[in-house]
């Protein structure tokens, strides 16, 4: 059977509603297994006899391949066609998932990861554009908001998700169920999605393969060269050093290319550019306490697994409960503030958790979690509007894109300074941790105030 084609008026309601199942579907769950292990992950470490610092590469792996194959991968796709790169990943993720579950130690279960990071960077690089090619024109809006939504309750959820698990089944499980899914999207998703020649990019062009590797290599580096700086310094240095210049190079080269693999036209656009920063911010204190949350519950203050994911509950209901209540105050105010009281009221919570995690009882303990998705909840959604909403239409493709990439680069930026900290403090790693994540927070707010001058946040009409 053969794929329907793609036209102005996106696909027939029915092939659109699978096509649409299958995308949103195998982006929900590769962001909800990211969440999901940073709770496992100190019950992994025990069972496999990792220190945590060695442990957090378990996340590390991950966010890395995501974020430096994110960008070459969708110009991939505008190449050889958007549905065979989205088949690939998500079959590559599926098998992956299965190989997770089958680990039998840690330096297996890292490489598998690894190539889980490949395949979900491959499914979520080309997922706007096959959603865009899916939904009548009018519609665009609609899928746009549909995927945001997905993204951040699969973020959100992926504690209590992960309690419900660990509470019948060991951590492989978590791993394994993904498999079914994956296979069930690709069922969904190989009769429905839009053929590739009806998906391929007017653009057009031979695929820039060096752009990509120095693209990899730049995220790559850089990541890898922050957090040996601890363990290796010199090698750490050198490292970053390579990464810089590999992101130095990749901008030399894409300046003036008529379709980017860096879309670096859209960062030069001011309004974006602080929107991209502050998402980098705000995702990385997000992950910091994602990942340091656990293991201040588990070691500093005796809580098991499944109390672990039901004490970080309350950020996923507070974000889940924000969300659209921020979109709609975004109608009206200026995002520039929300997102600065967002990243406020998150570097709060955090700095709170961080202080006194002890004497707090749970009350407090949940009010505070709460408190930190309240916060989060009321940046990420006005902050996304400011991103889409400062592009022209025409490059609505490419800001999506930076959404996705900034969204992975704090996450990996946060988890990397969290595996710095354990090498550097082990003791207390958790609480500075969290008091990390308190400044990038207050850090996101405060670059969200600088595009309070820019008007209307500088949306486009």
């Amino acid at each position: 059977m053969h794929a329907p084609a793609a036209h102005e008026d996106g696909l027939p309601p029915a092939q659109r509603r699978r096509a649409v199942a299958s995308v949103l579907l195998v982006i929900g769950i590769s962001v909800l297994l990211a969440a999901q292990v940073n709770v496992a992950l100190p019950g992994i470490a025990r069972d496999l006899a990792a220190e945590p610092a060695t442990a957090v590469w378990i996340v590390n792996a991950y966010q890395l391949a995501v974020v430096a194959t994110l960008l070459p991968f969708a110009a991939l796709g505008d190449r050889v066609g958007h549905r065979r790169v989205f088949l690939a990943g998500t079959a590559v993720f599926g098998l992956a998932s299965a190989a997770c579950a089958l680990a039998p130690s840690l330096p297996v279960l890292i490489a598998a990861r690894l190539a889980q990071g490949l395949g979900g960077a491959a499914a979520m690089s080309v997922q706007p554009a096959l959603l865009r090619f899916s939904y009548p024109h009018a519609q665009l809006g609609r899928a746009i908001g549909n995927t945001a939504m997905v993204v951040a309750i699969s973020t959100a959820a992926g504690p209590s998700v992960a309690a419900a698990v660990l509470a019948v089944a060991d951590w492989p499980w978590m791993f394994a169920a993904n498999l079914p899914l994956a296979l069930l999207g690709l069922a969904l998703a190989a009769p429905s999605l839009p053929r590739d020649a009806a998906t391929r990019s007017a653009l057009g062009g031979r695929f820039d393969a060096l752009a990509a590797a120095l693209n990899a290599a730049a995220f790559g580096l850089v990541f890898v060269g922050l957090y040996g700086l601890a363990a290796r310094p010199v090698l750490g240095l050198l490292a970053l050093c390579g990464g810089i210049a590999a992101g130095v190079a990749l901008v030399r080269r894409e300046h003036g290319a008529p379709a980017p693999l860096l879309p670096l036209d859209l960062l030069r656009v001011r309004v974006i550019g602080l929107a991209v920063s502050a998402s980098v911010c705000n995702f990385a204190a997000q992950m910091m306490a994602f990942i340091a949350l656990p293991f201040l519950l588990q070691h500093d203050l005796g809580r098991d697994q499944v109390e672990t994911g039901l004490l970080i509950t309350p950020w996923a209901i507070a974000v889940a409960v924000m969300a659209p209540l921020a979109g709609r105050l975004s109608d009206r105010f200026s995002t520039a503030t929300l997102c600065a009281i967002g990243g406020a009221l998150t570097a709060v919570g955090l700095a709170l958790l961080a202080a006194m995690p002890r004497t707090v009882g749970v009350a407090g303990f949940i009010a505070l979690v709460a408190l930190c998705g309240v916060g989060f909840g009321l940046f990420q959604t006005p902050n996304n509007r400011a991103m889409l909403g400062a592009a022209p239409r025409a490059r609505s493709g490419g800001a999506g894109g930076l959404q996705g990439t900034a969204r992975l680069s704090g996450q990996t930026l946060g988890s990397t300074l969290v595996a710095l900290t354990f090498l550097a403090a082990p003791q207390v790693a958790p609480a500075a941790a969290l008091a990390f994540g308190a400044a990038f927070g207050l850090a996101g707010g405060g670059v969200s105030l600088a595009r309070r001058r820019h008007g209307r946040d500088g949306e486009r009409g």
